[in-house]
């Protein structure tokens, strides 16, 4: 079944990325009305680079997370079958 649920998950984390950047673009735009600099930006500060990075890491991992999630749960809604790990080990 995993085979089958491949090309379902691609789907979900393409959507997953557009969306992820579109939220951190709109949070952003609340934080600063510029756009979020990036690291090789020689006048952007240190400390506003950062921000913007563990910001986007943050929102995009939260986003791509709960898109997994959501299409494991549709794949098993419509096959019956859990495409990952049914348990967590309990040594991690």
């Amino acid at each position: 079944m995993k085979i089958l649920y491949k090309p379902f998950a691609a789907i979900s984390s393409s959507f997953a990325g557009k969306l992820g950047q579109g939220t951190f673009r709109s949070v952003w735009s609340r934080i600063d009305d510029a756009e979020p600099p990036h690291p090789t930006t020689a006048q952007a500060p240190l400390a506003k680079i950062l921000v913007a990075v563990v910001l986007e890491a943050a929102i995009m991992a939260a986003v791509g997370a709960l898109a997994d999630r959501a299409s494991a749960t549709a794949f098993q809604h419509l096959t019956g079958a859990w495409p990952g790990e049914q348990t967590q080990d309990p040594t991690e």
